[in-house]
This record gives C-alpha cells, sequence and structure tokens, in this order.
C-alpha cells in the first residue's frame, strides 16, 4: 500500500469512529501533499510538552510526539480543533503548569486565529473553544508562539505570547499584560521551554533567549536537527546520545534539592527530573563550564552542587544557571579534610554526613563541622565503584551497567559479602534497551 492510500483510508477510518465526515476540503493527505519529514529542515508552527512530558511538534495538519517517530495526522489527537475552526493549523500552543488554580494545572492550550482551546490527556475542556480575549484579556490574536514562564524565572508566573517582535508577558494571577519589543531576537514561529531554558524556533534553527530580557548569549542560531530530534547524519546536542542501559558507565550521580537527578558519564551529563522531560544528553560544560576533564564524583548538599576531579572540589550554587562559588576550587584536604583518588561521594536525604567511597574503604564526614574530618574510616566489601547514590530507599553503588542496593550506608559497611547486582533499567534512569 503506498502512502496516499494509506493516509485515505486513515481518514476515512478517523471518520466512522467519530461519526462525523473527514474534512476532505483540509486533509493535506487528500489534497495529495505530501507528508513532512522534520529532518529536512522545517518550521514548525507550535510546539508543546503535554501532561505527561511528551513534547508535541506541529506543523500544517500534522504533528510528531517527541523527539522520534514520524509525523502523524493531528486531527488523530485533537479532532475539535479541525471541526470547529477549519483552519488547518495552530498558531501556538503551550502547557499550564506552574498555575495555582488546580482545574488549569497540566492543560495544553492551543491558539488558532482568535480561538484558544484546551485540553487534558487529548480531551477538550468542556465550553472550549473561546475567544482569547474571555481565557486571556489583553492578549492578541493570530499569535506567532507562545510558552509558560513560572515564578523565578519570570518575575511571575506568567505566559509569554508572541507575535512579531512584540513579547505580551501576561500575569496569570493577576490576568494583566505588559508588551515588549524584542527586535534583536529572530521571529519565533514556536517557543519552547525545556529543562528551564527558553528556545525560539524561527525556519529550521532555533536560538535560546533569556525571557526576562530577551537578551542571547553563545553561538546561535543553531540547527533544531541536532538538538530536538532524531535525524540521520545529525548529532543530538553536537553529536551527544543518550546510552542504552547497558552501555552505561557513570562517573557520578546525584540528586539536588529540587528533585533533579544527574548523571555523569565521560564528557556528558544527562538529567532525569520531575518535569517529565525526559533523559537527554548534554555536555558537562555546558552546565559547569569549568569541568573540562569531567568528574569523578558529584553530591548534592545544603542547595550546592560539589563537583571532585582529582584533587580538587569545585562547588556551585543550584538553580537554573549553576555558578562557581567564590574562591573555588579549593583542594579535597582544604574542604573535606582528606586526600587521593574518590571513587564516588553521597549523602542521604535531610542528612549531613557525606560518604567518600575510595576503593575498598568508605570514609564518613560530617558537613556541619568546621574544619570538616574525616570521623570514621570504614570497609566495604566492593571495590572498583563507579558511583554511589543515596535515596529514601537506600543506597545504590554502581559498576558498570549494574547497581548493588544497599538499605542503608551502614549496611554497605558491614556487609561481608556484596548483594547479588542488578541492571540498570528504564524505570530508574531513563535510559533505553
Amino acid at each position: 500500500m503506498d502512502l496516499f492510500t494509506g493516509l485515505l483510508l486513515l481518514c476515512s477510518a478517523l471518520a466512522l469512529v467519530s461519526g462525523a465526515p473527514a474534512h476532505s476540503e483540509h486533509s493535506a493527505a487528500e489534497e495529495g501533499a505530501a507528508v513532512p519529514d522534520r529532518c529536512d529542515g522545517i518550521e514548525f508552527d507550535a510546539i508543546t510538552p503535554d501532561e505527561n512530558g511528551k513534547t508535541f511538534f506541529f506543523k500544517g495538519a500534522y504533528l510528531w510526539k517527541g523527539f522520534n517517530g514520524p509525523a502523524q495526522v493531528s486531527t488523530e489527537f485533537f479532532k475539535e480543533m479541525d471541526d470547529t475552526h477549519n483552519s488547518g493549523h495552530v498558531d501556538a500552543a503551550f502547557r499550564m503548569h506552574s498555575s495555582k488554580n488546580p482545574e488549569d494545572q497540566d492543560h495544553m492550550y492551543f491558539f488558532l486565529d482568535d480561538k484558544v482551546f484546551r485540553y487534558y490527556n487529548l480531551t477538550l475542556t468542556a465550553g472550549y473553544p473561546k475567544d482569547i480575549q474571555e481565557d486571556f484579556p489583553g492578549v492578541p490574536s493570530h499569535l506567532d508562539a507562545a510558552v509558560e514562564c513560572p515564578a523565578g524565572e519570570c518575575m511571575a508566573d506568567s505566559v509569554l505570547f508572541f507575535k512579531g517582535h512584540d513579547v505580551h508577558v501576561y500575569d496569570i494571577d493577576t490576568k494583566t499584560v505588559k508588551t515588549k519589543t524584542w527586535s534583536h531576537l529572530p521571529v519565533c514561529t514556536s517557543v519552547l521551554r525545556w529543562l528551564e531554558h527558553y528556545y525560539c524556533f524561527h525556519g529550521h534553527n532555533f536560538t535560546r533567549f533569556n525571557p526576562l530580557l530577551g537578551d542571547v548569549k553563545g553561538p546561535y542560531p543553531k540547527d533544531s536537527r541536532n538538538y530536538f530530534m532524531s535525524c540521520d547524519n545529525f548529532g543530538h546536542g553536537g553529536k551527544y546520545r543518550t546510552p542504552k542501559c547497558s552501555e552505561i558507565k557513570l562517573d557520578a550521580i546525584t540528586t539536588d534539592d529540587k528533585g533533579k537527578k544527574y548523571m555523569f558519564a565521560g564528557p556528558i551529563y544527562m538529567r532525569l527530573d520531575t518535569h517529565r522531560d525526559g533523559l537527554h544528553a548534554f555536555p558537562i560544560t555546558r552546565m559547569w563550564s569549568e569541568m573540562v576533564r569531567g568528574v569523578d564524583a558529584v553530591f548534592s548538599y545544603s542547595d550546592k552542587l560539589y563537583m571532585i576531579k582529582d584533587e580538587e572540589v569545585f562547588i556551585y550554587k543550584e538553580g537554573a544557571n549553576h555558578t562557581l562559588v567564590e574562591g573555588y576550587p579549593k583542594t579535597l584536604n582544604e574542604e573535606l579534610g582528606f586526600e587521593g583518588h574518590v571513587d564516588a561521594a553521597f549523602v542521604c536525604p535531610n542528612e549531613h554526613w557525606l560518604y567518600v567511597i575510595k576503593g575498598k574503604q568508605m570514609l564518613k564526614i560530617d558537613l556541619t563541622a568546621t574544619p570538616r574530618a574525616v570521623t570514621e574510616d570504614l570497609p566495604i566489601p566492593l571495590s572498583d565503584i563507579d558511583a554511589g547514590f543515596c535515596d529514601s530507599e537506600g543506597v545504590l553503588v554502581f559498576k558498570g551497567s549494574q547497581y548493588y542496593k544497599y538499605d542503608s550506608p551502614m549496611i554497605l559497611a558491614k556487609g561481608r559479602m556484596a548483594p547479588v547486582p542488578e541492571n540498570i533499567t528504564p524505570d530508574m534512569m531513563g535510559c533505553h534497551e
């Protein structure tokens, strides 16, 4: 069956399921239009995550779910937008994630001409579509792009609406609008907030910008195909990719005070967090520019990230932009009271004890003490550990693509024999088989 015939059958099947006639006048398949391939380099109409963190990319009558996979007919998922408006495409879209109103939380908003549609779990909310002014007074119609900006990244919980070079900053709580003109930023046809960064898509490129001032730092624009989709002959984030579970060999792993999990392997780090944005690989120097030689161990304590490489300790303030604390790096002896190569380090939740693994010994250090010093030197039944991690369920120590689980650091230290190793799985780390 050829592609044209297959899409005709798909449209017919949708019409039978919905009980409504297929909209042939707006069906790109029935008009004989080619299905778009985003690896050819296209300009997206809108980009937004759904309530589960899956990112939707829209172009004309089609969409892509996630960074992988083919184009699909958008009316398979959001039929009412075509039924009601017959526009054939989305102007702008965003996910409401920071609203204090639970009825708005995690809903997807779509803007078509002068109307707004609201969906949750692919179901249109009763009473929609509405006029844009009814839900977002002061916001113009025929938008180019939209993105949510929570307090801390913007001055207040906000939505940024883009039209040309004008940016209409809508305060979610007060329902007021302030308009800025960012002529230095390209005209964005879609905007995405991803891992606390903001990306303006234009053509097949993107430009990362600051949501407060619209300023751009770094070498932009960049090709979207290197970062936001999997395409042959294009590398994710400069040819960095997330490894298979069986390929993982960690240098360090930690969770910061906000629950974001960071995993380090060679020159890359991967992040998995509660924002459900998935696991993605980036060069370590993108976030921590001083760590040009990778890391030996990393741990989080008191809103700071401690990164150890060789005999040095680097301390970074946690936040959207990790900044090196003045006066660092310092030597291991200056900061933590010991010397020598570190295999792993971890702090358990709500505790002030640092555990450092060196060969077959584990050092215990009181992080509240001044100066810091080793209080206990404990033997452990394992050697050649790559990384260690502690959460409310116990301690995990990693060797290659396997790990050993202990109920507590003391059980790790008192154990005469190592438990049976277990394999790293997609559920625990977000990697793929």
